[in-house]
C-alpha cells in the first residue's frame, strides 16, 4: 500500500539522505520525493510517497522518520500514484487543444489536478449566478443540487467553511482542507479538496493561482 507522508525536515545536506535510510530500514520503498515549501528558519516540507509491505503499518512509518534528529511527520494518507508536478505541463497542453470547447478542456485539467497538486479531488464551477458545476475530477463530492450564493473571489485563497456560508456542505466532508482560484480574467474558478488534510501551505495557494491564470489565458 502507498501513502503520502508530509514530512518537515532541516534543509541542510545530508537530511534528506538519514530521512531516506531511516524509512528503508522498516522495508518503505520511496516513490517520490517532492518540495512542497522551504522556511526561513532553514526547514523544508517535502511530500514523500512512500510503499510498505502489506505487514507493515502505516505508525511504523511516522515513528521510523520522527526517529531522526530535526524530523516531524506533518500528515499521513494513502495515496495512489506518485506526485507529478510535470504532468501538469501534458494538462496544459491538452487544455490548449480543446480551448474552444471549455467544458472538454476543464474535465481534462480536473482529471490531472489531484495527482499534481496531492489534493483529493478538484472542481470547476462557473461563478456566474446561478453557481454552476462545470467539471469534476473522478472523487470530487456528489453534485446535491446546492446553488452556491456570492462567491466571493478576488485571488487564489483557502476556503474556511467557518467562515463562508456559501460552500456545500458536501465539500467539507472528512474535515478537508479547501482552496479556490480564479481561472484568471473568465468567470471560472478552481476548486481542490483534500479530505482530512493538511492544509494547503502557502506555497500551494500560490501554485494554484498560477495555474489558475495560465488556464485562464489558454481559454480566453
Amino acid at each position: 500500500m502507498s501513502f503520502l507522508i508530509r514530512v518537515l525536515l532541516s534543509d541542510t545536506p545530508g537530511s534528506l539522505a538519514l530521512l531516506a535510510e531511516a524509512l528503508g530500514l522498516v522495508e518503505a520503498n520511496i516513490q517520490s520525493v517532492d518540495v512542497v515549501e522551504r522556511f526561513p528558519n532553514g526547514t523544508v516540507m517535502d511530500d514523500f510517497v512512500v510503499s510498505i509491505p502489506k505487514h507493515v503499518m502505516a505508525d511504523t512509518l511516522i515513528t521510523a522518520a520522527e526517529q531522526v534528529e530535526g524530523v516531524m511527520v506533518d500528515s499521513i494518507r494513502p495515496f495512489s500514484g506518485t506526485v507529478d508536478r510535470r504532468g501538469q505541463i501534458e494538462m496544459l497542453a491538452a487544455v490548449a487543444a480543446s480551448k474552444r470547447d471549455v467544458p472538454k478542456a476543464m474535465q481534462a485539467m480536473v482529471n490531472v489536478i489531484p495527482r499534481t497538486m496531492t489534493s483529493g479531488w478538484a472542481m470547476v464551477i462557473d461563478t456566474t449566478p446561478p453557481v454552476r458545476r462545470v467539471a469534476a475530477s473522478q472523487a470530487a463530492p456528489e453534485d446535491d443540487g446546492t446553488v452556491p450564493q456570492n462567491v466571493v473571489l478576488e485571488t487564489a485563497r483557502l476556503l474556511i467553511p467557518e467562515q463562508e456560508d456559501w460552500i456545500p456542505e458536501s465539500w467539507t466532508l472528512l474535515d478537508s482542507s479547501l482552496a479556490i482560484a480564479p481561472l484568471g480574467r473568465t468567470t471560472l474558478a478552481l476548486i481542490i479538496g483534500r479530505p482530512g488534510g493538511p492544509d494547503f501551505l502557502a506555497s500551494e495557494v500560490q501554485h494554484l493561482g498560477d495555474l489558475g491564470a495560465i488556464v485562464g489565458a489558454i481559454i480566453s
